[in-house]
């Protein structure tokens, strides 16, 4: 089949699984809480393995068509479709960029496709964020039956849902990678994000491990001699950044339904009639649609190996995750007071939204990117 032809049926399924997970968005926010409804839904849907090779039993989509996608799911809800994301985004990386020995890649490739749910555990609180570097505080030594690792992991998106857990830690010296099974003996969930500012609902709790131990073919990947960093990875940023997009769409409809239904008597009829609430509508939806064509673009500029794609990923993300943050702002303003006293979903996208912030690169050093990759072309062309 075409690129095309997959992309119609995965985007009437992401609607399809919006609209599901959209009916337990609000109470699962409220509850701080993964609804296991959602978790099941996007396992027996095959959503979670939409960029696994087709060899391993997965739809083998490119980065635009399973942004498309995101776009869409997150709509129902931003915290389920970022758990989602996050191993779309890891294989989709990883089929670009072998990471891991093919063997043991095809073993998380299955995992997916028959009905698990993987997310990697690197995160830790002394550390910050991961891609900066440093050396992990969770440890593994070397037993007779394989590695016992003893540790803590926080932002562990998913939690006590997710069936197995990469789990990045230092052994004899070396950062290295390990294959949990969760539920494992030792492994302890801690419900630490349930009254966080965003996607209170994701579950993206604490692990901790005490003396856990997993077999020595656990063993993923380690640094050492001859091994290589991976290089960039446009999967992450223009996933997540779809996600905080899809919630912005989904304000931008709250605020317009709610524009429609709104007649106040002195009015007589909706304030969707208003000029000012239409100028306002306008600016959101302006903003949207520049952010939404931008991250699709990205995406394709990476799919098309495009010499400048990285830059164009960033922006876009960039873009994104300012433009879900502006655009949730102002539906805000469009429904005024009822949108902050959790009568209406409002608040719950305003304050997912923020979110973006905290997923590298951002700030600062995506501008940077930007900036650098923009002064060297134009250098290269001089």
């Amino acid at each position: 089949m075409t690129e095309a032809a997959h992309a119609a049926p995965l985007l009437k399924l992401a609607r399809e699984l919006a609209a599901q997970i959209g009916a337990r968005a609000d109470r699962a926010d409220k509850r701080g809480r993964l609804p296991s409804e959602d978790v099941h839904a996007l396992k027996e849907s095959g959503y979670l393995a939409i960029s696994v090779p087709q060899a391993y039993g997965g739809l083998e989509l490119p980065l635009r068509v399973c942004v498309e996608a995101q776009l869409e799911l997150a709509q129902g809800s931003g915290s389920t479709a970022m758990v989602a994301a996050m191993p779309i985004h890891m294989i989709g990386a990883a089929r670009e960029n072998r990471q891991w020995a093919e063997a043991d890649f095809e073993r998380l490739c299955r995992i997916l496709v028959e009905g698990g749910l993987i997310n990697s555990c690197a995160s830790e609180p002394t550390l910050g964020s991961p891609s900066r570097g440093g050396a992990f505080a969770t440890q593994a030594v070397r037993t007779a039956d394989g590695f016992c690792i003893n540790g803590h992991k926080n932002w562990s998106t998913g939690g006590a849902h997710l069936t197995h857990l990469l789990v990045s830690l230092m052994l004899d010296g070396e950062v290295a990678q390990l294959l949990v099974p969760n539920h494992q003996p030792g492994v302890r969930w801690e419900p630490t994000w349930q009254h966080s500012l965003s996607l209170r609902a994701s579950d993206s709790d604490d692990v901790y491990f005490e003396n856990v131990i997993v077999p020595e073919d656990h063993l993923l990947r380690r640094s050492g001699a001859g091994s290589q960093k991976p290089g960039p990875n446009a999967w992450f940023p223009l996933m997540t950044a779809a996600t905080y997009l899809g919630e912005a769409i989904a304000a931008r409809d709250a605020a317009i339904r709610f524009a429609l239904e709104r007649v106040p008597t002195a009015l007589g009829k909706s304030i969707a009639t208003l000029p000012k609430i239409q100028r306002q509508i306008g600016e959101i939806d302006t903003s949207l649609q520049a952010a939404r064509l931008l991250l699709l673009a990205a995406a394709g500029a990476w799919d098309a190996r495009e010499t400048n794609a990285w830059a164009q990923v960033v922006a876009a993300k960039h873009f994104a995750n300012e433009t879900a943050i502006l655009a949730t702002d102002l539906a805000l303003r469009v429904v005024g007071g009822q949108a902050i006293t959790g009568a209406l979903p409002m608040e719950r996208y305003f304050r997912d939204a923020r979110g973006g912030i905290t997923h590298p690169p951002s700030g600062d050093t995506a501008l940077e990117i930007v900036g650098r990759a923009a002064i060297d072309a134009l250098s290269a062309g001089a």
